[in-house]
């Protein structure tokens, strides 16, 4: 089975490096204070307090070995400003062949780890990730959906 290779930043890698090193000392000790709290309270059986707080847990844990694998199977990119080419972390605005309104809509091709804020997520891995990679403005891609396959138009790169 070959391992996803993460491609992030050093500041997305210095976040992640920093939420990890939180969640498996100052976290951990947090949950398990709580589920011995709860389970003070009583027969565990009926005890919601105790079920939430193993659910809390659960959920961490789940986080941490995310964040793990990031770690261990990552390579530093960093943004390219003066591209005019799509690349891991550009944004890229597209519009949809046949939509009337023309709405451009923008992805930010790469890890959701580091998703700006208001920007939907493609995958470089993903069919509409892997199209655009390598386009420019002006560039039409055709990419395998759910529903068929889509025409794109890039209209942005940043």
């Amino acid at each position: 089975m070959e391992t996803e290779l993460h491609r992030i930043t050093r500041e997305t890698l210095e976040k992640l490096q920093a939420e990890y090193d939180h969640l498996t000392t100052v976290g951990r000790t947090a949950i398990a204070r709580t589920i011995e709290a709860a389970r003070l309270l009583g027969d565990l059986s009926e005890n919601g307090d105790y079920h939430a707080a193993k659910d809390d847990q659960g959920k961490m844990e789940s986080r941490i070995r995310q964040i793990d694998n990031i770690l261990r199977n990552h390579e530093i990119t960093e943004h390219d400003t003066a591209s005019s080419t799509a690349r891991h972390t550009s944004i890229v605005g597209i519009v949809y062949d046949g939509d009337a309104d023309d709405d451009v809509q923008e992805f930010f091709i790469g890890s959701i780890e580091e998703k700006p804020e208001g920007v939907l997520v493609a995958s470089p891995t993903s069919p509409l990730g892997a199209a655009l990679l390598g386009t420019g403005v002006g560039d039409a891609v055709t990419y395998e959906a759910p529903s068929g396959d889509l025409t794109v138009r890039i209209v942005s790169i940043r």
